[in-house]
């Protein structure tokens, strides 16, 4: 208690003011009717510690995360602490955003602008200027965006930040929905802002840990399979479990009343999310998206329904938008041509395997033929989930070193999970099916003879996971 007394003693003002509004928001985390905001207390911590920082020097953060990941209301929620401006780069002319932004700087730094600013070059140049003589927070979203309205943007960025920054206290923070370009701008050397960002945050869907928490937060009955409904259809994403939160909806069949029904906002999520993204190809992904979430989950099998080359499709889904990730099987080598793809997040996959699938029925809005497909092929559609479930969970526990799946050619001896710890020599094989009764650990031990073979020295343990384990 002596040494937190005397560490805020020699705090600056602006962080004593961020502590005891954390110290509020842990209050307020404790003692909730409703909760609408979790589990963001070490990215609130971290983002606090720069702005602690950027008051004696500049600092320059890069946050990245999917699409619904919450990144906007973590920014937010952090922002209510500190001295800041907010920019939403939308899609709109350089000269437009600028006048958009201009008025937050009157009012909120209140600063006198004489003439009209109309690039973004003399506004950020006018900022970093002004955190010579003070420190403010300054967050860019959709940071990426700027590509597509003038790319010169970073080189511009670049010379004020170097001209000003060994004596600005200015804390930037740039956010940034699509990986591969985020990636490009800070970590390619050929690009303008390379090596220049001093921190690194990822924001990442909560852990299904969480998830039972949350669940339990609503305050109604709820079961296992409530649990895997849950988490099938939301992947853990903060934007698709505050909207069940908010509306209590526990369990498959309240999740499908709100999803299917008029005006519900998840019937175009899809379109929402991508259909931007994806431009005139649209149909394209949209058509692979839709085998993969359907099984299709080989380049081959893909191609031999559309009847064309996707492989440039594939890689651009990975790379430019990663919505899908390979998959190798465990122990496999990296240039090895065994992959299949799997959609990154669960309620694209849900949406893609239904609501795309299906779109007619939508369209007319027959919600209740919806419900009945949905409710039918739910357990093909959670038994997957499932296996996705338990994988999250040990990768949560970090006792392992690789956790992955496991075939061989031809798709045969499929093992849903397999995790290694290299260190300890241990490793776990595992059965997952939504019936306990449906494990057989026999079969799984013949299915594993290969396997084993590349474990030469491990401790083997063979394991069934069931809908009774989560």
């Amino acid at each position: 208690m002596c040494v937190t007394v005397m560490v805020i003693t020699v705090m600056s003002i602006g962080c004593i003011k961020y502590l005891r509004i954390q110290f509020l928001n842990i209050f307020i985390l404790l003692n909730f009717t409703i909760m609408r905001f979790y589990n963001r207390e070490s990215e609130l911590s971290y983002l606090g510690d720069i702005a602690c920082r950027a008051e004696a020097g500049a600092q320059f953060t890069i946050a990245v995360g999917r699409r619904r990941v919450g990144k906007t209301r973590l920014m937010f929620r952090f922002l209510e602490s500190v001295s800041s401006l907010y920019f939403f780069v939308s899609k709109k002319s350089e000269a437009l955003l600028c006048k958009e932004f201009i008025e937050q700087v009157k009012e909120k730094l209140q600063i006198p602008v004489f003439g009209e600013i109309t690039t973004f070059k003399a506004l950020f140049e006018m900022l970093m200027y002004e955190s010579e003589k003070r420190s403010f927070t300054v967050v860019i979203d959709e940071f990426q965006e700027f590509y597509n309205i003038n790319s010169a943007i970073y080189s511009e960025m670049q010379y004020v930040w170097d001209s000003y920054k060994d004596r600005s206290k200015i804390n930037l923070v740039v956010c940034g929905s699509v990986y591969s370009l985020m990636s490009k701008i800070f970590e390619d050397k050929r690009e303008p802002l390379f090596g220049r960002a001093n921190e690194r945050i990822i924001i990442k869907p909560f852990r299904v840990s969480l998830l039972k928490e949350i669940v339990s937060d609503i305050g109604k009955p709820f079961t296992a399979k409530d649990i895997l409904a849950f988490y099938a259809l939301t992947g853990g994403m903060p934007k698709y479990v505050e909207l069940f939160v908010d509306k209590q909806v526990v369990g498959l069949k309240e999740i499908l009343n709100e999803i299917f029904k008029p005006y519900s906002l998840l019937l175009d999520e899809g379109k929402n999310v991508l259909i931007e993204e994806f431009g005139k190809d649209y149909g394209t992904y949209f058509s692979i998206l839709s085998l993969i979430a359907s099984g299709k989950t080989s380049r081959q099998e893909i191609e031999s329904i559309l009847e064309k080359e996707t492989g440039g499709f594939l890689e651009r889904l990975e790379k430019d938008f990663s919505i899908i990730r390979k998959i190798r099987p465990v122990l496999s080598k990296p240039e090895s041509r065994s992959v299949k793809f799997e959609i990154v997040d669960n309620f694209l996959t849900f949406w893609f395997r239904f609501i795309f699938k299906y779109r007619s029925a939508v369209e007319i809005q027959n919600f209740e033929y919806m419900k009945q497909v949905v409710e039918r092929d739910f357990d093909t559609f959670s038994g997957i989930m499932l296996e996705r479930y338990f994988a999250e969970k040990m990768i949560e526990e970090q006792k392992y070193t690789t956790i992955g799946r496991y075939w061989e050619r031809g798709n045969k001896n499929e093992i849903d999970i397999v995790a290694i710890n290299e260190d300890t020599k241990e490793a776990v094989i595992a059965e997952v099916k939504l019936n306990a009764d449906k494990i057989n650990i026999d079969k799984l031990k013949q299915k594993s003879q290969k396997l084993i073979q590349n474990l030469n020295g491990y401790s083997i343990e063979y394991k069934g996971l069931s809908l009774n384990d989560i």
